[in-house]
């Protein structure tokens, strides 16, 4: 006996599953957090990422906990282009703010 393995109109690819079931849940902006937290050495360069100490977003506010007065005053003048580079590595609008201490 043969068995049918084309693709019923009722099935829909993995992918599409799993960002409807985030979505679903409001996960999905969560994960993209999640992503720029695992990528912050990488969307900021070794050094700041070095002197960070804690890292953590809520409500569209990045925290930052930097060791050094000297990184975190530049990282202040360009908070700026800190969020939008945030912004673009995520693809949308996760934060638009940062805090510092």
């Amino acid at each position: 006996m043969k068995e049918d393995h084309r693709r019923s109109a009722e099935e829909q690819p993995l992918k599409e599953v799993i960002d409807k079931f985030l979505k679903a849940y409001a996960w999905d902006g969560k994960m993209k957090e999640m992503e720029v937290i695992a990528a912050w050495s990488e969307l900021m360069g070794v050094a700041v990422a070095n002197r960070t100490k804690e890292i953590r977003i809520q409500n569209k506010k990045l925290f930052l906990t930097i060791d050094s007065s000297v990184m975190r005053e530049e990282l202040l003048l360009g908070k700026q282009i800190v969020i939008q580079r945030v912004n673009e590595y995520a693809g949308q609008e996760i934060i638009n703010d940062i805090w510092f201490s």
